[in-house]
């Protein structure tokens, strides 16, 4: 008889897409072993009349998760990389980081128009600060309101109010087939996703020597090189969903560039860096640039934004 490996999820469309794409890819590579999904409700995805920024920043999406793993409830949690906090609770460890996607945010308008081609005061929804602190840097006439909710919530709501655009990941448009209500891919130069966006991890317990070796099938070293390099760099700069802070890793061949960013709220003050390395070097690099951002100005920005963050609390 097969052995069954109890796959956790979010309980989401994108999620329950994801956690389908590595069953998938594990079925095909390891057929020996049985597989099932568990959908798990998580904070995040309970909490909704609330912004993320508001109601805390420390595994809103995984933590049921990773409990339910500790618990020996399921094997192993895949999660969007972008919401795995960067400090793992004990006796975990990210498995796999699999082949990333298109890693950039895209404009959904409701007129169709470009970001340069929205009129003045255009109200943009997103419940993400890292996005409405570099699109108002970009222009500075836009007003931003918060939309929360899963992809088709979030793009129903912009059907039916007073929003004339959304911004949100492509990677989650793309692969729920939603491409056609693409207005525009967000150039790199006005916005630089989250950490890890785009690319799907898979947490495991860090004894589970059986399960490990499964999941290692998946791993994808190039993604998974350029998110420990982000990942690195926000962890140095301990942000999180109240920090608007971007990064984006590319590799080629040997050479890992990283690109990081950190904004106010309003997006009037903005500081903005890249480096490059050696492959290997990937978290020695997001670290340097870490410290490269705090010498630019990243730290007196970052203390103004907790303390805003600890009046408002």
């Amino acid at each position: 008889m097969k052995r069954e490996i109890v796959v956790g999820t979010r309980q989401s469309k994108l999620a329950m897409w994801q956690a389908n794409w590595v069953v998938e890819r594990l079925r095909e590579l390891r057929p020996d072993y049985g597989y099932r999904i568990s959908g798990i409700k998580t904070q995040g995805d309970s909490i909704l009349d609330l912004a993320l920024s508001k109601i805390g920043d420390k595994g809103l999406f995984t933590k049921e998760l990773e409990l339910a793993m500790l618990r020996g409830e399921i094997d192993l949690a895949v999660h969007s990389m972008k919401d795995l906090p960067t400090e793992l609770p004990g006796g975990l460890v990210i498995g796999a980081v699999c082949s990333r996607e298109f890693p950039g945010d895209v404009l959904i308008a409701r007129a169709g128009l470009k970001i340069d081609e929205l009129p003045p005061g255009a109200v943009i929804g997103t419940s993400s600060l890292r996005r409405r602190a570099q699109i108002l840097h970009y222009r500075n006439d836009f007003k931003t309101v918060d939309v929360r909710g899963n992809v088709h919530t979030r793009l129903r709501k912009l059907d039916e109010e007073t929003m004339d655009a959304t911004v949100l990941a492509y990677a989650g448009i793309h692969r729920l087939g939603l491409n056609n209500r693409i207005t525009q891919l967000i150039p790199f130069t006005v916005c630089l996703p989250a950490v890890g966006q785009g690319s799907v991890g898979v947490e495991v317990r860090a004894g589970d020597t059986e399960v490990g070796h499964l999941v290692s099938a998946i791993d994808h070293p190039e993604s998974r090189a350029a998110v420990t390099a982000e990942r690195a760099l926000l962890r140095k700069l301990e942000g999180g969903c109240q920090i608007p802070i971007g990064a984006l890793g590319i590799v080629n061949g040997l050479e890992l560039c990283l690109e990081g960013v950190v904004a106010d709220l309003g997006g009037g003050q903005l500081v903005r860096s890249s480096l490059a390395g050696p492959v290997e070097k990937a978290v020695e690099l997001g670290e340097q640039l870490a410290g490269n951002l705090l010498e630019m100005g990243a730290g007196d920005i970052l203390s103004k934004l907790r303390r805003e963050i600890q009046i408002h609390e």
